[in-house]
């Protein structure tokens, strides 16, 4: 509670400076780590994967944080070959590549041009690392593109263009749903990076403004190198500062949606993405629960 209402009245160069404190501070470890030769191995990722839960033929959408993970040998590389590893030649896997660093709205403010080929990936250097493997798939979206690698690949990102709004059945986060794929939580939380979270949003009459009034007109260059427009809403602002994400979590750990674990030495979870679509859509329409309103009509 006393860190939720300093984060909120604290200003915002306080902020960031304990945010940049916290970042060199957890340098100085994984130097450390580096230094006195006790890296991570592939090997060791894989075990702890497999723990947590991730199967052969697993469609897994990961959401990632290198550096919570320790000092990898290999870095990202090896972090994503464990992946690949786990998965096999039978399951896909996912990662979110936004371009934009901040708020989306901001961004797009800035009249950006989203390159489907060349627009890096803004979510950790782990997905950037996948979005330029050959094989890779991209979702043709301004803002919540997402990039896919496996047989289910061109299925999860190919209907992402020219949809309103990001979270709709024609999207890779609810096409994850569908095939019963499950999100990996890699060291990061339900607050910071849980996107699926929205496909509520897009699957229900909800009944708050999450959506800013803008529509923007996107510029978009596609993989064939054609320029092309699109039209799309983001989140208002103001309305996401209403956000208490992980408040959602015993609901979601009392309906064996949420497996907690720990992937070296990350904090991580294993999401069941459909059956959170469905326990988000019961809970919205039985006790008005969102991550707005995280208990509900209360």
């Amino acid at each position: 509670m006393i860190k939720k209402i300093l984060l909120k009245y604290s200003p915002k160069f306080v902020l960031e400076w304990a945010k940049q404190l916290k970042k060199n501070q957890r340098r100085k470890q994984l130097l450390k780590q580096q230094k006195n030769q006790k890296g991570i191995t592939k090997q060791k990722l894989i075990e702890d994967l497999k723990k947590i839960g991730i199967k052969q033929g697993d469609s897994v959408l990961v959401h990632s944080s290198l550096s919570k993970i320790g000092y990898v040998e290999g870095g990202a590389k090896t972090v994503v070959e464990a992946l690949f590893e786990t998965i096999g030649a039978e399951g896909t896997l996912l990662f979110p590549t936004f371009p934009a660093t901040g708020r989306h709205k901001t961004y797009l403010e800035e009249d950006p041009v989203f390159d489907i080929k060349n627009t890096p990936s803004q979510m950790g250097s782990v997905t950037e690392y996948f979005r330029n493997l050959d094989g890779v798939y991209r979702s043709f979206h301004p803002t919540d593109c997402v990039a896919a690698k496996g047989p289910l690949a061109e299925y999860y990102t190919n209907t992402h263009f020219g949809e309103l709004t990001p979270y709709t059945e024609n999207s890779p986060f609810r096409k994850l749903c569908a095939k019963n794929g499950k999100i990996l939580m890699l060291g990061t939380t339900l607050n910071g990076a849980c996107t699926n979270l929205h496909t509520l949003e897009d699957a229900v009459k909800f009944k708050f403004p999450v959506y800013d009034q803008k529509i923007f007109d996107v510029k978009m260059i596609d993989a064939e190198g054609n320029k092309l427009m699109m039209k799309t809403k983001v989140h208002n602002p103001d309305f996401s500062a209403k956000r208490n994400c992980d408040a959602l979590k015993p609901m979601f750990e009392k309906a064996n949606v949420l497996v907690n674990g720990e992937i070296a030495e990350a904090k991580s979870m294993l999401i069941d993405a459909n059956k959170m679509l469905e326990v988000m859509i019961k809970n919205y329409n039985e006790r008005g629960v969102t991550m707005y309103t995280p208990f509900g009509n209360k």
